[in-house]
């Protein structure tokens, strides 16, 4: 069955007869599911065994739960996860501890997400926060240094894959010298090729991972005129060039406030550019079924970088004993972590 190279959001806690009869006809290569999405376990899994349903494919259902304040599934309903910060200075402690932590706290966060049918994950973060830049990443990352950064990244992908969970890089080639939140304006960034070497080093280190996700940044060295997404330059030159990355790249959202122009518009512009897959998060019909009218068939490299991330996300997960995990991820973060407030 061909689909559509685009990803929708999913904002509603059950299909009504309109949603399925788009999701038949736009045919996405997956779905993302946002908060007003996830009320129980039990209803989550409801609606993603319909969104399955209305595909008629297994197709890949993708989430934001990457821990701490980033976390569409929260509680009382289901267990509050570290931020990603917190598995780094832990790690700058210990890095034996720092390392287990995070690979066990994502392989956890991928128990939880396979019980209610979602085997995508648009995490880790692995842009490294810069003095004086916006909160938008802030705690998101796992720490101030590329090494450091790179060896939770790997262990939190290894804990999602363990569980059966397509991981995502973000956001490429790096957003932690982005002044303003790209939700809300576009970020400019003016510092050197020297400067940013240092920001792009861990998403060359994990070059091999299967999906990675742009960041709406005009990067003045490289591209003065367009961000990332619309940068064929930047996708060519420093993303599939100086970092090597082959895997699946999908836009952030196209209804971040960092892109402008018509959403058709910006939509092309991103596949013009050289993004395989484009995001589309608000969960609004009438713009999604613009989005999908835009998007070509997933084909050709795009088709082969996804087959990639879809063998990862329907395999089968190692056997986990989740209480244990728990109890020893309590042991090594504290008595706070995994805590239900019901």
């Amino acid at each position: 069955m061909s689909v559509s190279a685009c990803a929708l959001g999913v904002r509603t806690p059950e299909l009504d007869a309109n949603w399925r009869a788009f999701v038949k006809a736009a045919r996405p290569w997956a779905f993302i599911l946002f908060r007003e999405a996830c009320v129980t376990p039990a209803q989550v899994r409801r609606l993603t065994d319909d969104l399955r349903a209305a595909s008629g494919r297994d197709v890949i259902i993708y989430i934001d739960q990457e821990g701490g304040r980033v976390a569409r599934m929260r509680a009382p309903h289901w267990p509050i996860w570290p931020a990603a910060a917190a598995y780094g200075a832990l790690f700058a402690r210990d890095p034996a501890a720092g390392l287990e932590a995070a690979k066990l706290g994502h392989r956890l966060i991928a128990h939880e997400l396979r019980a209610a049918g979602v085997n995508g994950d648009f995490a880790p973060v692995l842009d490294t926060p810069v003095d004086g830049a916006d909160l938008i990443i802030g705690d998101r990352a796992f720490a101030q240094t590329s090494e450091a950064i790179v060896a939770l990244a790997k262990a939190a992908l290894e804990g999602l894959h363990n569980g059966g969970v397509a991981g995502c890089i973000k956001h490429m080639p790096g957003h932690g010298r982005a002044a303003v939140d790209s939700h809300l304006a576009l970020p400019r960034v003016v510092d050197g090729l020297n400067e940013l070497g240092a920001d792009f080093a861990p998403f060359r280190a994990l070059a091999d991972a299967e999906m990675a996700m742009t960041a709406h940044i005009v990067f003045a060295a490289v591209d003065p005129e367009q961000p990332v997404t619309h940068s064929a330059t930047v996708i060519r030159d420093i993303i599939r060039g100086a970092l090597r990355f082959d895997g699946l790249l999908a836009s952030d959202d196209l209804d971040m406030k960092a892109l402008s122009g018509p959403l058709r518009q910006k939509a092309e512009k991103a596949f013009a550019a050289g993004c395989d897959i484009v995001l589309q998060c608000n969960g609004v019909i009438a713009d999604m079924e613009e989005v999908a009218a835009v998007a070509p068939v997933l084909s050709g490299a795009a088709l082969k970088r996804a087959a990639r991330v879809e063998a990862i996300a329907q395999r089968d997960p190692i056997p986990f004993d989740a209480a244990a995990g728990w109890w020893r991820l309590r042991r090594l973060m504290g008595e706070g972590v995994g805590l239900r407030l019901s």
